[in-house]
């Protein structure tokens, strides 16, 4: 259900290889979208842009070590969540000692703290809890697919609402319309044992199916691998953009707009919603911030390019 594709091969080694087009196509496909996430977050238009710019930067110069396991937008939505946190933390920083006026404010950065951590986060793991960690956003993701083919929407928000939203069986039920906590858990324990035959065999996967065995869905003591922890990361529930894009228009039907509407109001989901920002908006960056950001950009892949005068 993700809102991306994985870049293909030979585009991600365009990307690796620093050529200038790719990075373009880059940059024309995803600065609305992460503009509008930025905005959601930072007031100062100014302060915005930089983050932006940081955001391409920070992109190019990591995409040697890009996860295969996920797809490019979240790739870059990982970066720009963690340079929106570092802009958000120098500005508190900044204003520490300031005296207050004894309102009640929240700080941004404490609701970016709670959002799932991004893709790149995930760093330094063991081969076999990285290849557990590889089938399980794979469970996951075609486990939706699959639910979602099957027009089972209640059932597929009753479990984002469990994995994602962090709900308890009673809150859940109480929104869904269900008969009770049974209800709930029952729902839990037939998508847990759909996801285990969905698994398969393996190493990999006799431990992931260890976890899809115990209620919490966790991998392992202290540093546990959760199925919740796993879902947000990878964005498995996530619509595609174009059901967001039926969504702005009206066109969706009643399951799929069910779905969508509880993923928005109720979810809250930032990736989503900076993608919906996007869309409502034909020209969220104008084009003299487009120019600058091509600009950084253009101006780091020459530097690391271009062969050294001789001395």
């Amino acid at each position: 259900m993700g809102g991306s594709l994985k870049p293909s091969l030979l585009h991600l080694d365009r990307l690796q290889a620093l050529e200038d087009d790719a990075w373009k196509e880059v940059e024309r496909q995803f600065a609305g979208r992460l503009y509008a996430y930025v905005a959601r977050r930072v007031a100062d238009q100014q302060a915005r842009e930089d983050v932006l710019q940081e955001v391409f930067l920070g992109a190019v110069r990591g995409i040697v070590a890009f996860d295969r396991v996920y797809s490019l937008e979240q790739y870059l939505f990982g970066i720009c969540r963690n340079r929106t946190i570092d802009h958000l933390r120098r500005r508190r920083d900044a204003t520490l000692s300031r005296p207050t006026d004894g309102t009640d404010e929240s700080d941004p950065l404490d609701e970016l703290a709670v959002e799932p951590s991004s893709p790149g986060s995930i760093v330094g793991e063991r081969d076999l809890q990285t290849r557990t960690r590889t089938l399980l956003v794979k469970v996951l993701r075609d486990w939706v697919q699959e639910t979602w083919g099957l027009g089972e929407f209640k059932r597929l928000m009753v479990i984002e609402a469990l994995f994602l939203g962090g709900w308890r069986n009673r809150d859940t039920w109480e929104h869904m319309g269900l008969s009770g906590e049974r209800a709930v858990a029952g729902v839990k324990f037939r998508a847990l044992a759909r996801m285990r035959a969905l698994a398969g065999q393996g190493v990999a996967d006799r431990m992931l199916l260890d976890a899809l065995s115990e209620e919490e869905g966790a991998i392992g003591g202290a540093e546990a691998l959760r199925v919740s922890d796993e879902w947000a990361a990878s964005h498995a529930s996530c619509p595609a953009r174009h059901w967001l894009a039926r969504h702005l228009n009206g066109s969706l039907e009643e399951g799929p707009r069910s779905f969508v509407d509880f993923h928005l109001s109720q979810m809250e989901c930032p990736w989503c919603l900076a993608n919906l920002d996007d869309l409502e908006q034909e020209r969220v960056a104008p084009q003299i911030l487009m120019d600058r950001v091509h600009a950084s950009t253009m101006n780091y892949l020459r530097s690391r390019t271009l062969p050294k005068e001789p001395s």
